[in-house]
């Protein structure tokens, strides 16, 4: 019974030490416990060729790239404490990445013009835009409210975009202002009828965004001008525009009254068919009722618009006083060119400014505001294609005695049909509210662009939609380039400029052939006239990319580069 009892005490805790736990820890390649390893032999580690030498330092292993996102080196993460940093925290100890060539600088500086460096941040990715370097404030200027700046960028935005300009500019201005006044993560965007603007001071704020509707529209380039001028001095470093002085500045903007009176513009339309006649191989008769029916056509749509009609009717109405007279004359056996006194008339009505807008806004990106515009260039035009077929029509019910193949005579006279393109380049600067010092120049474009065509079609024997693409790309030229020197907008020397080169002639034809029944005759004037329309607006765009390009502004100290207009890709 003793024996079988269990031994406790210290004897036994000795005895269980000693016991071995298995068969491995008496095993004959096992050291003795205290004693040191033997060193290897060398047989055992063979040198590589590739090894690095002894005494040779090795590169080090380079430092991993930051992130935007990671706050600077030697700051904490918020609630870190002095626990042991995590892995984002290590690597936020190391410097951001830097591009080998730098990190881009946009200078918001009078070095180039304005519009060409708002419109190169705005071809730049989002990921890509650098922020750009902005006018130091004095000590105590506040940055004003967000939405006031906003509002104040939309209102400007709205003022360009109902006078005509091209989406791509208006929206380099909103930018420009924008940035002016602090604001660097904005974004505008255009429309044909809706502009908005959206600012998110960083990526964790939530955004501010704005919108404004355009609901009126109309041409008055003095208004438009005096926009530009403002939005130059807000992005200039010479001036110092407050938010109030902007406000105040474009409310004396709105309440401008017109440069010209309704009689002096009925007067215009009336010296621009005149003109066209002329330009087309009429004679002075043929100028004078021209003259009358353009006039009487502008003030029947006078009449149109006080009773609220849609603009539609306003063309219908336009188009049809000359096309009375001239089949009048017609009747009444009269020697006159009735061509040439239609035509005139449709001078004075084929919306050009339109179309190259819509034009330059495709060519620049913005699909769906040029397609809003030529949708509204297809209205008007069918306007002045029912006013002018239903006169039309009736005349050869009469039994009218119209010629789809009468010739103009436009080769006759190259003196008169020059000055003729010129006093036509006149009335249309009127029509267009200019301003004044800036006629004298658009006159002068209007000259050359109808001396080029003339020289390329009737002496070189060009085809005539190319013809008119190198004149109308001269006029983009110089108007781009009399914008930079000015710091104003291009259209006031660029649309009274292209009126001598606008399809009159051919419409007319068309619509003749159409009426005659001949519609294999009409459907090609009218194919014609199409490809003349566009010959038009792609020159005038052209041109002044070709400006932008190759043309430095005065005072500009080195050509920055430019990205184009890469909105989608070809795969």
């Amino acid at each position: 019974m003793v024996a079988a009892q269990k031994r406790t005490g210290p004897e036994t805790d000795l005895l269980e030490d000693r016991k071995p736990h298995s068969d491995e820890a008496h095993s004959a390649f096992t050291p003795p416990s205290g004693l040191p390893l033997p060193p290897p032999p060398e047989d055992e580690h063979p040198t590589s060729e590739f090894a690095v030498p002894t005494g040779l330092a090795t590169e080090q292993a380079p430092e991993p790239e930051g992130s935007a996102f990671t706050p600077p080196a030697g700051h904490s993460a918020p609630g870190a404490g002095t626990q042991t940093p995590s892995r984002q925290q290590q690597l936020s100890a190391y410097p951001a990445f830097t591009p080998p060539q730098g990190v881009p600088v946009v200078r918001l500086t009078k070095e180039t013009p304005w519009q060409d460096r708002m419109r190169t941040m705005l071809r730049m990715p989002i990921a890509e835009r650098p922020v750009p370097e902005r006018t130091e404030r004095p000590e105590g200027d506040t940055v004003p409210a967000i939405p006031r700046i906003l509002d104040l960028t939309l209102r400007i935005g709205e003022l360009l975009l109902a006078g005509g300009e091209g989406a791509e500019d208006v929206e380099a201005a909103m930018f420009g202002v924008a940035h002016a006044y602090g604001l660097d993560r904005v974004e505008p965007t255009v429309t044909f009828t809706l502009l908005s603007v959206s600012y998110q001071p960083s990526l964790v704020d939530d955004p501010v965004t704005a919108s404004r509707t355009v609901r009126r529209r109309g041409t008055d380039y003095t208004r438009l001008s005096a926009v530009f001028r403002l939005v130059d001095d807000i992005c200039s470093d010479e001036e110092q525009v407050s938010l109030e002085d902007a406000y105040r500045r474009l409310v004396d903007i709105r309440r401008n009254r017109h440069p010209y009176s309704k009689w002096a513009l009925t007067m215009a339309s009336g010296a621009l068919a005149g003109a066209a006649s002329i330009l087309v191989g009429g004679t002075w008769l043929v100028f004078i009722v021209a003259a009358v029916g353009a006039m009487l056509g502008d003030r029947l749509a006078w009449r149109a618009s006080a009773r609220g009609l849609p603009e539609f009717y306003h063309f219908v109405v336009a188009a049809m006083p000359p096309a009375v007279l001239a089949v009048a004359l017609t009747l009444l056996h009269v020697d006159v060119k009735a061509s040439a006194v239609i035509t005139g008339g449709l001078f004075a009505l084929i919306p050009g400014r339109a179309l190259v807008a819509a034009v330059q806004d495709g060519l620049t990106g913005y699909y769906i505001t040029a397609s809003a515009r030529l949708l509204e260039v297809c209205y008007l035009i069918v306007g002045i294609v029912c006013g002018v077929l239903i006169v039309l029509y009736g005349g050869l019910q009469l039994d009218a005695k119209l010629q789809p193949g009468e010739s103009l005579g436009m080769t006759e006279r190259p003196v008169v049909q020059i000055l003729a393109a010129m006093l036509l380049t006149v009335a249309f600067a009127v029509l267009l509210q200019q301003e004044r010092h800036t006629v004298l120049m658009a006159t002068l474009n209007g000259g050359v662009a109808w001396v080029v065509f003339g020289s390329l079609h009737y002496t070189v024997e060009m085809n005539p939609v190319a013809s008119t693409a190198v004149a109308a790309g001269l006029v983009g030229l110089f108007g781009q380039l009399l914008s930079r020197y000015r710091y104003a907008s291009a259209l006031p020397y660029v649309t009274a400029a292209i009126g001598p080169l606008l399809p009159g002639s051919a419409t007319y034809f068309g619509l003749l052939g159409l009426a005659q029944g001949n519609l294999n005759a009409g459907i090609a004037s009218l194919t014609q006239a199409a490809a003349l329309a566009l010959a038009i607006a792609i020159g005038v765009n052209l041109g002044g990319e070709m400006a932008r390009l190759f043309i430095q502004a005065p005072g500009a100290t080195e050509a920055k580069a430019r990205r184009g207009a890469k909105r989608t890709r070809g795969f």
